[in-house]
């Protein structure tokens, strides 16, 4: 028994990267290309064959530009999660879903855009989970506070610190304001291993 996929559906099937680009290209420009997409290849000296060039030999940019293709100028509703962890000319479009009239996009919609994806990342990078002021903490196996984490990275980074060995109590981890007031960083360090 074979199971056959369909990917008939999907817009990109049968669609050269030559008329993918044409399509597009012709309907927003290069420069609403470049605001939306920030591939250089739309800003710089942008042509069609430029564009193909340097397409055909960068996957992810590509990949970007095909998701553009099926989501702004086709409109089609986004997929689920498994179908977005494929490449784009690989997803399955449901037979009920057609495609719709090309979004309407300006510049100012790209720049809002921009920046809502920029904090959306800051706020990632920040707290190590999307939106929330908590992170999974994989030694607690549950979820913890900006604080812990901090406080769980500096007691890994000074128990990575220490030398193998054992410290006698009259060293301390903690420097005199001599040793970090400007002479040499790595004095401390030649004192112990002298």
């Amino acid at each position: 028994m074979t199971d056959e996929i369909n990917y008939t559906n999907n817009p990109l099937h049968g669609l050269g990267l030559k008329q993918l680009l044409t399509e597009i290209v012709d309907h927003y420009g290069f420069e609403i290309l470049y605001a939306y997409l920030n591939i250089n290849c739309f800003k710089t000296n942008p042509s069609i064959e430029s564009s193909i060039k340097f397409l055909k030999k960068t996957d992810w940019a590509r990949e970007k530009v095909e998701q553009f293709y099926l989501y702004k100028f086709k409109s089609l509703p986004r997929v689920s999660s498994e179908q977005f962890a494929l490449p784009p000319r690989e997803r399955i479009i449901p037979k009920g879903q057609v495609p719709c009239e090309p979004a309407e996009l300006s510049l100012e919609d790209a720049e809002r855009e921009r920046e809502k994806k920029a904090k959306k990342a800051s706020e990632f990078n920040n707290s190590g989970r999307k939106g929330s002021g908590k992170s999974y903490g994989a030694k607690r196996g549950g979820y913890s506070s900006k604080a812990e984490n901090a406080r769980d990275k500096e007691d890994r980074w000074q128990a990575n610190r220490k030398p193998s060995g054992s410290r006698d109590s009259s060293q301390s981890d903690s420097r005199s304001s001599s040793d970090t007031s400007g002479s040499d960083p790595w004095s401390s360090w030649k004192k112990k291993h002298q």
